[in-house]
């Protein structure tokens, strides 16, 4: 039975039958967009609360021990390790409001903090200086891009970009795009780097809880590299880790778009960013540079 029938065997009589039907639709509208809205702020205290349970102990990782190896495994909502990738947003796009996340540094802070973040952060020749890299398992890679800015909101979504803005300015984001010998993958490592570790920490608990929404753009291969560019909203592998005072970001995708051979897409992505990693800790803990 819908509103517009209550108490009439026959339906309504017929000159009030569009009245009632609209008046139908408008009631059944306004009771989804209140069901919609409770969600969303059930969703916004979720992650609040999610937030401040988990900042404090891994801003205290990483402080102490250098860097923060957690990749997420699950993928997001699918749970299969690959999500649709984001489209290139900038901060002026419109989202869903950002919860707010505190970020402070722990009283046991290690004081060699502060000389390692007195330290110029990570410039782009050192986060990636070599053109042709082979990572742990013996894979090899061929960077063909290299992109730099110090307007970091240019290469993120807009959400992430607000995150930010909850704190310091970020100091530089710096990515690379890199394929594999077949040139079938595109996989973007991106190095986002702040003056202050909890700026940093902020980011990396909410990218690694929500990787689609708080994440920065992939490259598009130039044109030089005789690459296709990838179909927007094709699936993709996303991965994060943190180190002292920078989140690195990689973006796994086929050049084709395909959602076909996700473990070895997921091996070429985990492998590129553990090797980009490994270059970022070096030089963050002050070990060259």
């Amino acid at each position: 039975m819908t509103f517009g029938d209550q108490g009439f065997p026959y339906g309504p009589p017929e000159p009030y039958a569009p009245f009632t039907a609209e008046q139908d639709r408008i009631e059944q509208n306004r009771i989804e967009q209140e069901r919609i809205e409770q969600e969303r702020i059930r969703r916004r205290r979720r992650n609040r609360r999610l937030a401040a349970a988990g900042t404090g102990a891994v801003l205290a990782a990483a402080v102490a021990a250098g860097v923060v190896m957690a990749a997420d495994r699950d993928g997001g909502p699918g749970g299969g390790g690959r999500d649709a990738a984001p489209p290139a947003a900038t901060a002026t796009g419109s989202g869903p409001a950002v919860p707010s996340v505190d970020a402070s540094l722990p009283s046991d802070a290690p004081s060699a903090l502060p000389s390692l973040l007195a330290r110029p952060v990570i410039r782009p020749e050192q986060a990636f200086p070599a053109k042709n890299v082979r990572v742990g398992d013996g894979s090899r890679y061929t960077r063909v891009d290299l992109a730099t800015t110090t307007d970091c909101t240019r290469g993120m979504s807009a959400e992430l970009a607000q995150l930010i803005e909850q704190g310091e300015p970020c100091s530089r984001l710096t990515a690379a795009l890199f394929t594999d010998t077949d040139r079938r993958s595109q996989i973007t490592v991106s190095v986002l780097s702040f003056a202050r570790v909890e700026d940093a920490t902020r980011v990396f608990m909410m990218a690694s809880m929500d990787p689609v929404t708080y994440q920065v753009v992939s490259l598009d291969p130039p044109p030089e590299a005789g690459m296709p560019t990838v179909p927007p909203g094709s699936a993709g592998v996303f991965r994060r880790v943190m180190t002292v005072r920078s989140v690195v970001f990689a973006n796994g995708q086929w050049g084709d778009g395909s959602e076909t051979g996700e473990a070895e897409l997921t091996a070429q992505t985990e492998g590129l960013l553990r090797h980009v990693n490994e270059t970022v800790v070096a030089y963050e803990d002050g070990g060259n540079g």
